[in-house]
């Protein structure tokens, strides 16, 4: 049967209508906030709302799942974000904005949840690679395109809010003609997400997870910060980051290949590798281009190839908690990373953004190279 089936690709569709969504609205906040002269603090404190909404939506969406069925969830989570974005219009100011943000990171992370364990359970250990690996470019050139819409539209906030919302509802309509079905939805309930972070088996995926988020959260957030202290026009910042995404999107669809050929771990241990390589092409000031590419190749793709690693140890019925456990990971370490990151840059140099980066993928990789067990893969998987 093919990879391709109906529902994941009306599934991929409405993704990519929401990712757009979301990064025009994460790029988007902040400025609104800092035009309407909030203290920085306060804007701080509005991006930190969304991600706590993302750690809630995370915990719950599983729960959702057992409930609702995957079709139901996606559609309650784009509904949950559409009121978030149309939200603030009504009132601009920072408790209202706090609250809002909240809502809409229970809805992104909603979004994330039901996809992904949608994709894990529409495929196999044969070709999840591959699904995540869409997923993933899905994911990334939806950031892309979000952010060249942005250059081109007028960023006022009553002229984004309508579109953006418009957006959002538009990318519900996809599952209206394709059902997903959860399949082993009876065991469920006996499948708590706390017993997926305590599975030996799976520990490594989970670490993985923990590590692409230290390593993409850094990036994301601190890079820019990092390449305006070099000297660099605000212009060029967006072409270098715009050349680190384009990396891993590039990347996504080899490596998922490369996974189901030639085996996970192998490739996590390569990948992990080729980040230290490139954290330290950008402390030795080689070539930026090349540094940045390979960077973002193997960082950018880390987090599929580690969850997949993860889903192979459980059984079907057990996929979404699994899921939810590699979120909350992922979600964790982006907060962790650039937060500890920032300090150490900030007390020390802003080369400790690269030396981090090197030192928690060199602890990861020395958790790779161990002999790792023995474990077959789940029938449920075949």
């Amino acid at each position: 049967m093919s990879v391709w089936t109906r529902p994941v690709l009306f599934l991929l569709c409405g993704l990519l209508l929401l990712t757009l969504a979301i990064a025009v609205m994460n790029t988007l906040v902040p400025l609104w906030l800092a035009h309407d002269q909030l203290p920085t603090w306060q804007v701080g404190m509005v991006s930190s709302s969304y991600f706590t909404g993302n750690l809630l939506g995370t915990l719950i969406t599983g729960l959702l799942v057992k409930k609702l069925g995957f079709n139901r969830s996606y559609w309650l989570a784009s509904l949950i974000f559409a009121i978030a974005c149309a939200g603030l219009g009504l009132a601009v100011g920072f408790w209202s904005w706090l609250m809002w943000r909240f809502v809409a990171g229970i809805g992104c992370a909603m979004i994330w949840v039901v996809v992904e364990s949608a994709l894990m359970c529409s495929g196999t250990s044969r070709n999840r690679g591959r699904l995540l690996a869409a997923y993933m470019m899905v994911y990334y050139m939806g950031t892309v395109a979000g952010q060249l819409l942005i250059s081109k539209v007028s960023t006022e906030l009553l002229s984004v809010l309508p579109w953006v919302t418009a957006l959002v509802l538009t990318g519900m309509l996809p599952l209206l003609f394709a059902r997903i079905l959860s399949g082993h939805g009876e065991h469920q309930a006996a499948t708590p997400m706390w017993s997926m972070l305590r599975l030996r088996q799976a520990r490594l995926g989970v670490n993985g997870c923990i590590i692409s988020g230290i390593v993409l959260g850094s990036l994301y957030g601190l890079m820019p910060l990092w390449l305006n202290h070099q000297g660099i026009s605000d212009a060029h910042i967006g072409f270098w980051m715009a050349v680190m995404v384009s990396a891993g999107i590039v990347g996504q669809w080899p490596i998922g290949r490369l996974s189901e050929r030639y085996g996970r771990l192998l490739v996590l241990r390569v990948q992990v590798f080729v980040v230290i390589l490139g954290a330290l092409a950008m402390l030795s000031n080689a070539a930026m281009g090349p540094s940045l590419f390979i960077l973002g190749a193997a960082g950018f793709t880390l987090y599929p190839v580690a969850m997949a690693w993860a889903c192979e140890k459980v059984e079907h019925h057990q996929l979404v908690a699994m899921n939810q456990a590699l979120l909350l990971s992922y979600t964790l370490g982006s907060l962790a990373g650039p937060s500890l990151t920032s300090m150490l840059m900030e007390r020390y140099s802003d080369n400790l953004l690269f030396i981090t980066i090197a030192s928690v993928a060199f602890v990861y990789l020395m958790m790779l190279l161990r002999k790792a067990g023995h474990h077959p893969t789940p029938v449920a998987h075949a």
